[in-house]
């Protein structure tokens, strides 16, 4: 009896300990839950090519958490490239940030949309105080607010096959949808995971140049893993999913993979 006293007394001094230094667990938000302008500061870690979004406020969903302090790695997309590059012109990192939550493999990671800057751009040298003082919120301003920021996280502009044969050249993200293909490992690698991963659209027979993007992180992305694993041969999908563009290269986002059965009217 003194005994199991003695351990409930050190394991509830353990955990108040634990949750008096603000070290409460983390629980996941679920997949797709949208960040709604939320405030936190674009951070990069010493020896990793991502970036990342610290929070400045507790974030929660009705199933999961994220704390104050807490970071998550962002996603390659349009939004990201021109974050990191506005950040260069800042004298603080601090955002307001338009996103979309992932979850893949036990990890969070948000996929940005849109962001507004919350410090001021760096002192200008003599030579460029001269120049045209840039404007805020202004119909040429590429940061202006829009009328309807929320439509913003539903990409509108569809890609045809005609598109994808001559080049893509993506000044926002667009959405792929109705494509068949496979998913492969080891032709690049998805972004924030240990293997590498693409979605390879089926030629049917045709004689054409296979057409490939890296797939990003999500759940839908890991239920499709998951039916694959459990068989030998590859499985056709027809997907749905954001097509977006970092550093030049296009990443592919899955909102929808299901399996598609030949019937034994195609070759594998």
């Amino acid at each position: 009896m003194g005994k199991r006293l003695a351990i409930s007394i050190l394991v509830f001094f353990i955990s108040h300990t634990v949750f008096s230094a603000g070290m409460a667990p983390k629980s996941l938000l679920r997949d797709g839950f949208v960040l709604n302008g939320v405030d936190g500061k674009l951070t990069k870690a010493n020896g990793n090519e991502g970036w990342f979004f610290e929070f400045d406020s507790d974030v929660s969903d009705d199933r999961g958490r994220t704390y104050a302090g807490a970071s998550l790695e962002l996603l390659p997309s349009t939004a990201l490239e021109k974050m990191a590059d506005d950040a260069n012109n800042r004298s603080d990192a601090g955002y307001q940030l338009w996103a979309r939550v992932i979850k893949y493999e036990g990890r969070n990671f948000i996929f940005p949309i849109y962001f507004l800057p919350l410090s001021k751009t760096k002192k200008p040298s003599t030579s460029q105080q001269q120049a045209t003082k840039p404007t805020i919120n202004e119909p040429s301003d590429a940061l202006a607010i829009p009328k309807e920021i929320i439509e913003k996280l539903e990409p509108k502009k569809n890609v045809r096959t005609t598109q994808l044969r001559k080049g893509l050249e993506l000044k926002t993200d667009s959405i792929l949808v109705n494509r068949t293909g496979f998913i492969r490992n080891g032709a690049h690698r998805a972004q924030g995971t240990g293997h590498e991963v693409s979605f390879v659209l089926d030629a049917l027979g045709r004689n054409v140049q296979q057409i490939s993007f890296p797939l990003l992180p999500c759940q839908e992305l890991e239920r499709a893993q998951h039916a694959q694993s459990a068989e030998p041969e590859p499985l056709r999908f027809k997907i749905a999913g954001i097509l977006t563009k970092y550093k030049g290269n296009h990443y592919l986002l899955l909102e929808r993979a299901i399996r598609v059965y030949s019937h034994q009217n195609f070759g594998r």
